[in-house]
């Protein structure tokens, strides 16, 4: 693939990234995009290098080699906190709220921190999760994981984000809570952000998405629609143990 073959109007685009953990080696020569209004889901066997995919775009992970364009714009060494600033956010895996915080001090942390106009406020983010709403007054640490992860992305999008990110955002869910994360994350991409997560709910992940990447030993070694994904051998070839 090459940054020719991608659209211009991609939120984000990632092109040759080469991250490290310390001397080693995680991820070589990554090439992704995501479009606007679009849900990309990046699946793989454990250790194939997802997550490290994510912390590099987002700063938290030494890529020595690549670039990372949002809107066109160059990020690739900008430091995280530059990154959230410029659009950009990113829901690690089990996401932890500020538990001596209440819901709603929680909330309050994240507004401002973009340096860019929105459309996300407190109160969008109470519509969109009124269960936020009902919770405010209550310490981050009293949450359910469910609670939590809402928590984590309404915080999340308190950044005004062009690219939402989230590492496994289902983990440790209740399956009606994973089907309404999903219902909202679909919601959200429709309204025009675009969406890059990793999932080990497979069957959420190709529901929801539109696009499909699957790593392999550290490179995307397969592209295609969410339904070409499903293909048993496909499935086979990138996911069994």
């Amino acid at each position: 693939m090459t940054t020719a073959a991608y659209p211009v109007s991609a939120a984000l685009t990632v092109n040759n990234l080469d991250a490290f953990y310390g001397k080693c080696q995680v991820t070589f020569d990554a090439q992704l995009h995501v479009g606007r209004g679009e849900i990309v889901a990046l699946l793989g066997r454990n250790g194939a290098g997802k997550t490290t995919t994510l912390m590099a775009i987002a700063g938290f992970v030494t890529a020595r080699r690549g670039k990372v364009l949002l809107a066109g714009n160059e990020i690739a060494t900008a430091p995280a906190f530059r990154r959230v600033r410029a659009g950009l956010s990113l829901v690690p895996s089990g996401s932890r709220s500020l538990g001596s915080l209440t819901v709603l001090e929680n909330l309050q942390t994240s507004a401002g921190v973009s340096a860019r106009n929105g459309q996300w406020s407190i109160d969008k983010v109470f519509g969109l999760f009124p269960k936020l709403r009902q919770l405010a007054g209550s310490q981050g640490r009293q949450l359910s994981g469910g609670e939590r992860q809402m928590l984590a992305v309404g915080r999340a999008l308190l950044s005004q984000p062009e690219v939402l990110m989230l590492d496994e955002p289902s983990e440790g869910l209740a399956p009606l809570v994973v089907a309404e994360l999903g219902g909202m994350l679909r919601r959200l991409a429709d309204a025009g952000l675009a969406v890059l997560l990793t999932e080990q709910n497979h069957g959420l992940a190709l529901d929801i998405a539109d696009r499909v990447l699957f790593m392999e030993k550290g490179q995307i070694a397969w592209e295609g629609s969410a339904s070409e994904a499903k293909d048993p051998e496909v499935l086979g070839r990138y996911l069994s143990v």
